[in-house]
């Protein structure tokens, strides 16, 4: 299927004709099929020169691994929804693409209207397009709140980033400490009982 005719199929959910209609091009077939295709032009335009002019008629699977994704995006977005869910949309690709993948959920978001929940690990996605950030540690809810807000909380950067360094430093201060008082005596010591 070419670009266009992927984002066309997506947005043939929202038609009246009939089968019959269709294959007879009545006019009421004719009429939304027009309207199909304006729709996925406009969807596409949105996306710029990435998926643009000729490639409208380009089978898609010879684009780009990331003008493979803005596709999918595309394809979504022909379905009018009001809520987009995007796991993981800038996986694999480099730098440039990341940045570019970010500017296009932040302008769906302010341009089109459209909610987005966005599942992503790389924080330079979700400090660009995220007004209101969930931090998750084996899913269990752990922070909530604007994005500074959640990539400073002391269980996300525990959770995502291992112990905070000054809290291990206090943690190891509490344990030298508190050697002494262990049970087997010296530090070092194993407890009583325990296995050597």
């Amino acid at each position: 299927m070419s670009v266009m005719e992927n984002v066309m199929a997506a947005t043939y959910g929202h038609t009246k004709a009939t089968p019959p209609e269709s294959v007879l091009r009545l006019p009421r077939a004719r009429r939304e099929e027009r309207e199909v295709r304006a729709l996925a032009e406009d969807v596409l335009s949105f996306f710029g020169q990435r998926l643009a002019g000729y490639r409208w008629d380009q089978p898609a699977y010879s684009l780009s691994y990331a003008n493979r994704r803005r596709l999918e995006i595309a394809r979504a977005l022909g379905t009018s929804p009001r809520l987009l869910l995007l796991d993981e949309p800038a996986a694999g690709m480099n730098p440039a693409e990341t940045h570019e993948i970010t500017e296009l959920i932040g302008r769906l978001r302010d341009e089109r209207g459209v909610s987005i929940l966005v599942i992503e690990h790389d924080m330079h996605v979700v400090a660009g397009c995220s007004d209101r950030v969930i931090a998750l540690d084996h899913g269990v809810k752990i922070a909530e709140g604007g994005f500074d807000e959640v990539a400073g909380h002391p269980a996300v950067v525990e959770a995502y980033m291992g112990r905070d360094p000054q809290a291990l430093t206090d943690a190891g201060e509490a344990a030298g400490g508190a050697a002494e008082g262990t049970p087997g005596g010296a530090a070092g010591e194993p407890p009583e009982g325990a296995p050597q």
